[in-house]
């Protein structure tokens, strides 16, 4: 592909008439020189434009339970071979769940994350969860999102009859890389728990993260298997080097680089939430409003163990670029299954 703004521009309008984004056109992406920036962006904005308008989903982290994890992911502060200097606690009480899920409220969030480190929840944490999503769709209504780990078919079906809409479990990277950076769990226990968590009715949200080492044909790759997953929502990390992990000193991202992930991933998900998550304040810097160009979603506030800027801060950034932030609608549902 040459790098002209009719070539973008083409590529858009044919990812609008129903084209999948080919491997070859995805590298093409992540290859184009930074003078295409701007082409590119306005590719990718002509066709979140016209799925999402100038809308913004908000997103609310809540870490549920911190650390204590016998994983060994190489990016994470929380895994087993992690020396950062963190909080560590057991899974928080349907309680202190409830009172998160207020403060996402008064956030402007839409869907509030709990998420809890570990392999997998025991079956006392899914009930936890379970008790705190209920009163949370009572109280507040919010769309709710969980992330426990390795989830069982029971499991996945429980969480859905307490009121749980969408299931996050990242491949974080290509089938590949996957070796790489974690060998406590593989791929396809990944792939497993997405599947249970589909088979039950569950949303599924399912992402990456960029910057661990993998090629920009892992980048593709993963892309590639999200098409074929067909997930609802996909977070984008960019990552942060934290101290203490193994990865403490990769850092090679540039915030024209992540630009470009960004375009990519809206191209080849055309209808797909695209999010840009952990990471984003460290590596698109001064460009993070030009992200939204291509994402219609974002965490608000801080992130799991590491800081985000002020919510304030978002809602101005959003407000200035002319977006919206999607309104909470505070009704819960009629029924929520006991």
């Amino acid at each position: 592909m040459t790098d002209s703004p009719s070539t973008w521009h083409q590529l858009a309008e044919r990812v609008l008439d129903g084209h999948q984004l080919t491997p070859e056109e995805g590298l093409a992406i992540l290859e184009s020189d930074d003078a295409c920036l701007p082409d590119l962006l306005a590719a990718a904005f002509r066709v979140r434009r016209e799925h999402f308008g100038m809308d913004v989903q908000l997103y609310y982290l809540e870490n549920a339970r911190s650390g204590l994890c016998p994983e060994d992911c190489s990016y994470c502060s929380q895994s087993a071979v992690s020396d950062a200097p963190i909080d560590r606690y057991r899974l928080k009480s349907p309680e202190q769940l409830v009172a998160g899920a207020r403060e996402a409220a008064r956030n402007q969030a839409r869907t509030y994350c709990i998420v809890a480190s570990g392999r997998g929840p025991s079956d006392s944490d899914v009930n936890g969860v379970a008790e705190a999503v209920r009163q949370i769709k009572q109280d507040t209504g919010l769309h709710i999102c969980c992330c426990l780990g390795l989830l069982t078919p029971d499991q996945a079906g429980q969480l859905k009859q307490a009121g749980v809409d969408r299931i996050n479990h990242n491949l974080n990277t290509s089938r590949g890389f996957y070796d790489e950076i974690c060998s406590t769990h593989s791929y396809q226990d990944r792939l497993d728990t997405l599947k249970a968590c589909r088979d039950q009715g569950l949303e599924l949200c399912c992402g990456l993260i960029v910057g661990m080492g993998e090629t920009l044909r892992d980048v593709v790759s993963v892309c590639g298997e999200l098409q074929e997953l067909g997930v609802e929502s996909i977070p984008v990390n960019f990552l942060n080097p934290i101290d203490g992990t193994p990865l403490e000193n990769t850092d090679h991202l540039d915030p024209r680089f992540c630009l470009r992930v960004l375009v990519l991933f809206r191209l080849a998900h055309p209808t797909t939430e695209i999010r840009i998550a952990g990471g984003r304040e460290v590596n698109l810097r001064s460009l993070q409003p030009l992200g939204l160009y291509a994402a219609n979603s974002l965490f608000v506030s801080d992130y799991l163990t590491t800081a985000g800027q002020p919510a304030s801060e978002d809602h101005r950034m959003i407000e200035d670029l002319g977006f919206r932030v999607v309104a909470h609608t505070a009704t819960p549902p009629e029924t929520v299954a006991g």
